[in-house]
């Protein structure tokens, strides 16, 4: 199987080329400077040249609080970039990953959210998303929107390596405790996504590892693993405003994932211990 990621080079993308290559996939890795998905002759050129069977969509315009002044710039990414790159699959015939987010929803429900919860996002970043969302479910026959939330990888940026990075300079941290959501380990929605893509069950599925927690909890468990001496406050999201909303529930439901007969993703817990001791072994002197 041949598979083309965008976004090679960031969080999710670069956990995804290694789980394919891994999976022994002939893998064509694409970053901004490779691939500039709002171009849309690039993009078909670059697809009729490449030829993959997969196409997995993981490039994206992430600043949250930044798309709220910058909506042209989210959208033209978010929503224009993905219509581009779904029409030139189609016309190849490759099946096509979007990865999505938990910002499409509004996070007022309080029961975990299943696939066929009505979207309802609150600011530009999750209206992008959820334009993306639409054209691929409007432009493609054999795709997978893969929502995911709180996602930490050993690329990049995230909550976990900011919070080991305060760690070191600050004995007490104030974090949200009326933020509630389910953090994703970006090996585990890799691994998933890889799943997927070696079957015909096409469709929506949400994609986060198990269980759920406040950024205050996740905060605590990350120090209690991290070993790190730390003492957490509790905040509320009215103490720390930011320009974007964010959705106060976030908890997904895995029901796609059961229904079609896919593995049980683990514990948030348990998928965090293993990051630690990935980033510990990492970080030690060979």
């Amino acid at each position: 199987m041949k598979v083309l990621v965008t976004g090679a080079k960031g969080q999710v993308g670069s956990a995804v080329t290694k789980q394919c290559l891994e999976s022994g996939f002939h893998v064509v890795a694409l970053g901004r400077q490779e691939l500039d998905i709002v171009d849309e002759t690039q993009v078909a050129k670059t697809f009729a040249a490449e030829k993959p069977d997969v196409i997995i969509h993981c490039a994206a315009y992430t600043n949250v609080d930044q798309a709220e002044s910058e909506p042209v710039e989210a959208f033209k990414v978010n929503a224009v970039g993905t219509r581009n790159l779904v029409t030139a699959a189609q016309l190849i015939g490759a099946k096509f990953v979007y990865v999505s987010t938990d910002y499409v929803f509004d996070g007022t429900t309080k029961k975990p959210l299943d696939e066929k919860l009505p979207t309802s996002p609150l600011g530009v970043y999750g209206q992008s998303k959820r334009a993306g969302e639409t054209a691929v479910e409007e432009l493609h026959t054999r795709f997978y929107i893969v929502r995911t939330s709180w996602v930490y990888g050993h690329q990049g940026s995230n909550f976990v390596k900011t919070m080991v990075k305060l760690s070191k300079s600050n004995q007490q941290i104030k974090v949200v405790a009326d933020q509630v959501g389910s953090p994703t380990y970006a090996e585990d929605l890799a691994e998933t996504i890889v799943e997927l893509i070696k079957t015909e069950r096409y469709g929506t599925y949400h994609v986060s590892n198990s269980g759920a927690c406040s950024w205050y909890e996740f905060a605590k468990k990350i120090f209690e693993l991290a070993e790190q001496e730390v003492t957490v406050n509790k905040c509320t999201t009215a103490e720390f405003p930011r320009p974007a909303q964010r959705p106060a529930y976030s908890v997904f439901d895995h029901r796609a994932l059961r229904e079609n007969g896919f593995k049980p993703m683990r514990s948030w817990q348990e998928a965090l211990l293993v990051y630690c001791k990935r980033e510990k072994r990492r970080r030690s002197p060979r």
